[in-house]
C-alpha cells in the first residue's frame, strides 16, 4: 500500500463560509499516482469541518440556516468563560464533522453525480489547514 499526503490552507473572508474543494482533492488524488484506495480529507481545526453534499446554493443556505438554528452564534456558551467567543463554531463543527473518506477508483474520486467535497469554516478570517491523505495501490 502507498500513501501520499498534502495540505490545503484556507483563510476565509467571512467568519462562516462553505468552500467547494472537490477539484483540489481530485488533483491531489491524480498527482498521488494511487489508482485504487481512498482519500481522507480532514480539517485540522476544531472550528471547521469537511462534508460531502450537493453544490446547490439553496441547499448550502439551508445547511447554514440549520446549523445556526442548532448552535446559534452569540449565545452565552460556557466556553466563552475562557475568553473565547466561538462556542457556536465548535458545536457546528461537531454537527458537520471534521473529516470524510472518499473512495478512489481508477485514479479518480469515485463519487455520485451530485456529490461534492466542501470545507466548512465556522470561525474564519484566519489561516487554517486541511490534511489530504491518499491511501491505496498504484
Amino acid at each position: 500500500m502507498s500513501s501520499h499526503t498534502e495540505y490545503l490552507v484556507f483563510r476565509t473572508e467571512k467568519k462562516r463560509e462553505y468552500v467547494r474543494i472537490t477539484d483540489k482533492i481530485r488533483t491531489i488524488v491524480k498527482n498521488s499516482g494511487i489508482r485504487e484506495g481512498m482519500v481522507l480529507v480532514s480539517a485540522m481545526h476544531i472550528t471547521a469541518g469537511v462534508y460531502v453534499n450537493d453544490n446547490e446554493p439553496g441547499l448550502i443556505h439551508d445547511i447554514d440556516t440549520w446549523l445556526e438554528s442548532l448552535a446559534p452564534a452569540g449565545r452565552d456558551y460556557r466556553h466563552h468563560r475562557t475568553g473565547e467567543d466561538n462556542g457556536d463554531a465548535h458545536l457546528k463543527s461537531l454537527l458537520i464533522h471534521h473529516e470524510v473518506i472518499v473512495p478512489v477508483t481508477g485514479g479518480d474520486l469515485d463519487v455520485g453525480p451530485w456529490q461534492e467535497i466542501f470545507y466548512a469554516e465556522f470561525d474564519g478570517q484566519r489561516q487554517k489547514r486541511v490534511v489530504v491523505k491518499v491511501l491505496g495501490d498504484k
